[in-house]
């Protein structure tokens, strides 16, 4: 593997314009596909295939055809001014008005008054109407939205408060812009106070921007054949930036540590690409190992975004092997230390920072140890309760007039109003349908809970009927959760009384469905990649301890993440310093999605701080001493590496989709703990107790794995190295 690779970067270096030029044409290309490709559009038809509530929406679309499931729908609150009802003369004329005037609008499927819909609240202070439109909110116009805007307008200028749900007329977040933006700013910084040089801070960002580019434009150009969205490659956007910067960051620093060797530009970057590159390398991998995995989740839009992701990983491990070593050979001296340049070698110090941390961990390792392992500990008490959900119109701050349109719902109708419960009774198998679907409705209408029932709907074949229970309590409570299980329990009586059965679906019961899916699908997907990167980190570090040690530290570290997220986003401890107004469940996606990318981070770490210890180790040291080599050469490039990641993924906690802002966070903080804790600190500690055991094979075993070579001890017998490769103190030429 180091010797290929060694081969690559010197290649690389020396056709640098070819590469360069290839890069640019690939660009160029799959940014002409994304300009000239269909834009891509979201199918929701199957969000998670297998629940029920996922069954029971599909079922509704075949029995029920041309229902407006999938077109946009606008709720429209109208509120009376204090002491009147919306009954009175003057406000039902303006609401009356306002039902016409959306009802004529070409786009509107139908709009509902509540007057004859029954939609109006017990006190008669509050009514809501329903415009149901024919396409779907990303279809609709500008012109369609002004129109019902107006319309709004003028039930407002009549004196009634009117507030607006529904996703018609919501806001879409914007995919991108300002996060990556603030995200390579604060990553710029970082890497000009690492390197102490413009060039040498600006060719990692530049390589990054690259690879996002083409990952972009690839998914982009590909988004209608596979359904991809600008969403789905937000997280590839968030990993390729992070990790491109980072394995260019590693190899800029190894081939400016080989120059300072006295190694000419070509033979530094195939011994950069050799032994940094093949860090890099089983670092991608075990990142695109965690993000392929999502696909055994079972959601499409999970597997779709972690497909993308790992296709974005992969783009920026070839960038690092490829491009980086040809920009490097453009301008071969500019990322040089101004000592570098000066004397043309240097020498590492025998003593730096890393090296003196890691003889203090080394001292007192057990107390480090106890420490980490306890401090971590504390930080993840607040997982234990984790509650899932999927946050809707509640989580949104109270200047939205989304959030104010739910608010006033829950007031005139309840808390349950805004979580309705959709039931879809089959009754094909029942010897008098009428009287199969009012029994259903009685049995769900007597259930502890239920507010109330809406009369049921046949449709044309009269072998379906479709009506809505009312909980008593909100979307998110734990009550509602047990009142759908409670329901579906009374299905077995009823479907041997009746001949009939029915199914529970609607936003409630789906978020329910996908939250318990999801957390049953935690433990095999943890399962599918711990057993793929363990057996990925045996073959790299040629032990069983070291691996398992990963392993371990990256639960720990896991964990502690989700205490914090929990801690702010679900308790509210310091929610309002990062925007978040109404604290509420954890979004379900985010839980396995942290899992995940942590989990690739962590081992990105590990192979990074680690390979440098066991390339020392290879090459004579004794286990002690590997350790504080290892740190000598890489706990500032690491701890910089982190410190990027860090920035970056704070860049996304400014989004406005909460489920980006929670990710943000939480891979923010899972990095922080991660690389500063576990890597830093538990990670030497174990490997002094440990000692040599730490690189303990047994012998049929290790004749067994191949050899990959990743502390590139090969690199000295190469034939480009033993004949020809000039001295230290020849000149310097490509």
């Amino acid at each position: 593997m180091a010797t290929l690779l060694y081969r690559l970067g010197r290649t690389a270096c020396r056709r640098r314009w070819l590469v360069a030029l290839l890069w640019a044409v690939l660009l160029g290309a799959v940014g002409l596909g994304a300009a000239m490709a269909p834009a891509a559009s979201d199918d929701g038809s199957s969000f998670m295939p297998g629940i029920e509530a996922q069954k029971a929406f599909d079922l509704i679309g075949e029995r029920f055809p041309g229902s407006s499931a999938q077109g946009a729908n606008a709720r429209i609150v109208f509120v009376a001014p204090d002491g009147e009802k919306v009954t009175a003369t003057d406000n039902r004329e303006a609401i009356e008005a306002f039902v016409t005037r959306a009802a004529e609008e070409p786009q509107v499927a139908r709009a509902a008054d509540p007057f004859t819909a029954r939609a109006v609240s017990e006190d008669a202070t509050t009514a809501y109407a329903t415009v149901d439109f024919k396409v779907a909110a990303s279809d609709l116009t500008d012109a369609d939205k002004a129109a019902l805007d107006k319309a709004i307008g003028q039930a407002r200028d009549a004196g009634l408060t009117v507030e607006v749900g529904g996703n018609a007329l919501a806001e879409q977040p914007a995919a991108g812009g300002s996060s990556e933006v603030i995200g390579i700013a604060l990553a710029a910084v970082v890497l000009l106070i690492t390197f102490g040089s413009l060039a040498a801070a600006g060719l990692p960002l530049l390589t990054a921007v690259i690879g996002v580019g083409v990952s972009m434009a690839a998914i982009m150009a590909l988004g209608s054949t596979f359904g991809l969205s600008l969403t789905t490659g937000t997280l590839a956007t968030m990993l390729g930036l992070a990790v491109g910067i980072d394995y260019a960051l590693f190899v800029v620093s190894r081939y400016r540590e080989e120059r300072a060797h006295g190694h000419e530009p070509r033979e530094a970057a195939g011994l950069a690409v050799g032994t940094a590159g093949s860090a890099v390398v089983f670092a991608g991998l075990t990142v695109v190992i965690a993000l392929a995995g999502l696909s055994v989740v079972g959601v499409p839009m999970l597997t779709k975004m972690g497909l993308c992701a790992a296709g974005a990983v992969v783009v920026a491990v070839l960038i690092a092997l490829t491009l980086v070593p040809a920009l490097l050979g453009m301008w071969p001296n500019a990322v040089l230390s101004r000592a570098t340049r000066k004397r043309g070698r240097t020498n590492l110090p025998a003593d730096n920072g890393g090296s003196r941390w890691a003889r203090l961990v080394l001292r007192r390792p057990v107390a480090v140890l106890v420490a980490s392992v306890v401090g971590l500990g504390v930080m993840a008490l607040p997982a234990a309760q984790l509650e899932m959900g999927m946050p809707g119109a509640e989580s949104k701050p109270v200047s939205s007039t989304e959030r104010r349109a739910y608010d006033e719902l829950a007031d005139g109708f309840g808390a349950g109003f805004n979580g309705p419960l959709t039931v879809v009774a089959d009754v094909k198998g029942a010897d008098d349908p009428e009287a199969a679907v009012a029994r259903i409705t009685q049995e769900i209408e007597g259930t502890d809970g239920v507010v109330s029932v809406s009369a049921p709907q046949f449709n044309q074949a009269g072998d379906a009927a479709l009506f809505s229970a009312i909980p008593a309590t909100g979307p998110n409570d734990e009550r509602t959760k047990d009142l759908v299980q409670t329901i579906r329990a009374e299905r077995a009586g009823l479907e041997h009384d009746t001949g009939a059965t029915f199914e529970v679906t609607g936003s409630t019961a789906m978020d329910i469905d996908v939250a318990q899916a999801l957390q049953d699908a935690l433990v095999p997907y943890l399962a599918v990649i711990l057993i793929l990167a363990l057996i990925l980190l045996l073959v790299v570090f040629r032990s069983l301890l070291v691996p398992l040690k990963a392993a371990l530290g990256f639960l720990l570290s896991v964990l502690a993440a989700l205490g914090a997220v929990v801690a702010v986003f679900q308790w509210g401890w310091g929610a309002e310093l990062l925007g978040v107004e109404q604290p509420g469940p954890i979004m379900s996606l985010m839980p396995i999605f942290l899992v995940g990318i942590v989990f690739g981070l962590a081992m990105d770490y590990e192979v990074f701080l680690v390979a440098r210890m066991r390339e020392a180790y290879v090459h004579g040291d004794p286990a002690r001493q590997a350790v504080v080599s290892g740190f000598r050469h890489s706990a500032r490039v690491v701890g910089a590496a982190a410190v990027i990641m860090i920035a970056v993924f704070s860049g996304f906690i400014g989004a406005g989709e909460s489920m980006i802002k929670t990710i943000g966070f939480g891979l923010a903080v899972a990095v922080l703990f991660d690389a500063f804790v576990v890597r830093m600190a538990l990670v030497p500690a174990v490997l002094a107790l440990l000692g040599d055991r730490a690189w303990w094979l047994p012998g049929w075993l290790d004749r067994l794995l191949p050899r990959v070579d990743v502390e590139g001890a090969g690199l000295t017998t190469t034939p480009e190295r033993t004949a020809g490769t000039p001295t230290a103190r020849e000149p310097a030429r490509i």
